[in-house]
């Protein structure tokens, strides 16, 4: 909206840029982040409740587990 001249005539600015309210909604694009990162590995977040799944940057292997348990 240009500045508030309208505000003189008493009227909503909306009517002069209607279209500009489209451009207020954001992308649905948060909804991707968290989403795959955790159902990818649930068993994970089983393992290692101490801290959240999502900041290992990807999930280990079956052989990286096995190695793991036998230590002796």
């Amino acid at each position: 909206c240009p500045e508030p001249i309208a505000w003189s005539f008493s009227e909503p600015c909306v009517q002069q840029c209607p279209e500009s309210r489209a451009l207020l909604f954001p992308p649905p694009v948060v909804l991707t982040m968290p989403g795959p990162i955790l159902s990818s590995c649930p068993q994970q977040s089983e393992v290692d409740s101490a801290r959240p799944a999502w900041l290992e940057p990807s999930c280990p292997s079956p052989s990286s587990q096995g190695l793991r348990g036998s230590s002796g």
